[in-house]
């Protein structure tokens, strides 16, 4: 009997907050060397290095990825690849660029290769101020006010025709803000939630940049990984959405957050300086319904606001102790 042939998957952005712990994950699940790790300019971590293939590309210059795709016989990509909220602000053109332009190629190539699988992230900032801001349903009101935010519903509709149009396995989660001990983020609006921990280990004190009583959807990463593995798993015929999946496991302000580290750190202190990230804030929701992401594919967090917090101190907590932070 012939050997079932082993899948070989493809992480774009493995560089990542994201993309890194993904690849991590995914290469303990399928095997170190069928999960092909990519980057465009950082240097991923050793441990991606020392642990796999690893491939610099650029998604936006299709021959790259195409290249890689024909050298590994890809099967399933994570384009986890983005230009995010902040510096999209501040970036536009190439927010626009890197996160539609790089996902045509990807989608392209997909259907050209005859792919299996894509996983498509999108993120709460396809919400916009008219939506409704708790409990903000799966199929709402999509008008962001943010590049960002453009790029992520337009990537949204782009996936879902290709599932019509082609019969592209695209799937996507909208990915609510994630907090990692293990890699700092990359300019998104949540960013505060994870540098507070870091400046609190310390120095002691944090400077956020949202107002105190800024309530935003969050995650910490070990669910973030569950989610978006578990949904590339699902089955197909149980899907009746695939690129847009409202997901939630814990929602706080920034007051909240700074109360909880307080329990760990009782001389910690944070001021609050709401600078252009604070309009973006204001602009998503601040709980989320994924009644239909439990439905369809199961999903289920395991982190609240104490559990979260109280790994997040260990690990960091010891990661200073040992010179390492």
């Amino acid at each position: 009997m012939a050997k079932k042939k082993m899948k070989k998957i493809l992480v774009i952005g493995s560089a990542g907050q994201i993309g890194s712990e993904l690849t991590m994950a995914l290469r303990k699940k399928y095997g170190n060397d069928n999960v092909i790790a990519t980057g465009r300019k950082t240097k991923p971590s050793d441990e991606i290095l020392n642990s796999g293939p690893f491939e610099y590309i650029d998604i936006t210059k299709k021959e790259t990825v195409e290249e890689v795709i024909k050298k590994y016989d890809i099967d399933t990509i994570y384009n986890m690849a983005a230009i995010l909220s902040a510096v999209g602000e501040e970036k536009p053109d190439l927010c626009w660029h890197v996160n539609i332009n790089g996902l045509l190629n990807i989608l392209d190539l997909s259907v050209e290769y005859k792919l299996t699988r894509v996983f498509i992230p999108s993120s709460i900032a396809v919400f916009g101020p008219e939506t409704p801001k708790e409990n903000t349903p799966q199929d709402t009101i999509l008008k962001p006010t943010t590049m960002y935010g453009i790029t992520k519903v337009t990537g949204e509709l782009l996936s879902e025709y290709y599932v019509r149009k082609y019969g592209l396995d695209v799937r996507g989660i909208r990915y609510p803000g994630i907090i990692s001990s293990e890699t700092l983020p990359g300019g998104g609006t949540t960013d505060y939630a994870v540098e507070i921990f870091y400046e609190a280990i310390k120095n002691k004190h944090y400077t956020c940049f949202v107002r105190e009583d800024t309530v935003l959807p969050m995650m910490y990463m070990p669910d973030c990984i569950k989610a978006t593995i578990d949904l590339m798993e699902a089955d197909f015929k149980k899907l009746k959405h695939h690129c847009d999946f409202n997901v939630a496991a814990m929602s706080f302000s920034a007051g909240e957050l700074a109360e909880e580290i307080k329990k760990y750190i009782p001389d910690f202190t944070c001021e609050y300086k709401p600078d252009f990230r604070q309009e973006i804030a204001d602009s998503w929701p601040k709980t989320i319904d994924d009644s239909v992401a439990r439905k369809e594919w199961g999903w289920k967090p395991s982190y609240d606001l104490s559990s979260m917090t109280k790994e997040m101190i260990e690990i960091l907590q010891k990661r200073y102790e040992e010179g390492k932070l």
